[in-house]
């Protein structure tokens, strides 16, 4: 099942959204839309519990 993430969950304001067929390309995605959006170049344990809290399943995606 694809899993979605949308940016602004974690970083209000932000209108990024991903999709991927697995977390770790997920995951992927994020680290470069950070880095290149957001100039984020270090992933901190709370900021990578924020972002995984932040994936949804493509089920959970349109339920909301």
């Amino acid at each position: 099942m694809k899993k979605n993430i949308a940016c602004g969950d974690v970083v209000p304001g932000c209108q990024f959204k991903a999709t991927a067929s697995t977390e770790d390309e997920l995951i992927q995605k994020v680290v470069e839309h950070a880095a290149h959006t957001h100039g984020i170049t270090e992933v901190t344990p709370e900021l990578a519990a924020k972002v995984r809290a932040a994936i949804r399943t493509e089920a959970e995606a349109h339920a909301r």
